[in-house]
């Protein structure tokens, strides 16, 4: 795992049951997602953790032209991540990245997040020496895909997490349109005994 790296995307609470855009059973992702996170900690691997941190006002939202209900609005608690995820923030491998902030955009891939507003996902990536990316959480047909597709774009190897995402699915069947598009562009699939099983095999 030298060269790997964890990204949680968007489990909020507003994403899961009672939240203002609950994707269904999306909670569920939190105990898989805590043996991820556990397991890239242990051997040092850095685990970034996007949200979405919207301003009250954006574009991205259905009062203001956009498609969804107002949800994970920064400094809410709707934004925040859900209360059983174990993130374990002050470790110096755990690096939480925020995305939305402008209202022009709707910024559903976490490589439209910053570090501290400032440094671009991919820029931190690479700083930390990452070539493959491990992606999973909510959604899959929205955040979860564009997380992949842009890290297969920007030159990173990528891994969806099966076991660890959950599609909205506005529409029947989005998710699995999505994990083929997905594999198309060059993504891997896998779950957690997979990936466990890769890294002793490093």
């Amino acid at each position: 795992m030298a060269h790997d790296a964890l990204i949680v995307v968007d489990v909020q609470n507003d994403f899961c049951p009672g939240g203002a855009l609950a994707v269904p059973d999306g909670d569920a992702v939190v105990p898989v997602l805590n043996e991820y996170i556990r397991a890239f900690v242990e051997r040092g691997a850095p685990v970034f953790a996007s949200r979405d941190w919207h301003p009250r006002v954006s574009r991205h939202f259905r009062d203001y032209g956009g498609i969804w209900p107002i949800h994970c609005v920064q400094g809410t608690s709707g934004a925040e991540f859900h209360p059983h995820l174990q993130l374990p923030v002050n470790a110096p491998h755990v690096v939480i990245v925020s995305k939305g902030a402008d209202p022009e955009e709707d910024a559903y891939s976490a490589f439209q997040a910053k570090v501290g507003d400032r440094v671009p996902l991919a820029e931190a990536l690479r700083e930390r020496g990452v070539e493959h990316v491990f992606v999973g959480g909510l959604a899959t047909d929205y955040c979860v895909r564009s997380t992949v597709l842009d890290a297969l774009a920007q030159g990173f190897r990528a891994t969806f997490l099966a076991d660890a995402s959950r599609g909205v699915n506005l529409q029947p069947h989005d998710s699995e349109r999505a994990i083929e598009e997905m594999v198309r562009a060059g993504a891997d699939v896998a779950t957690l005994r997979q990936v466990e099983e890769s890294g002793r095999a490093h």
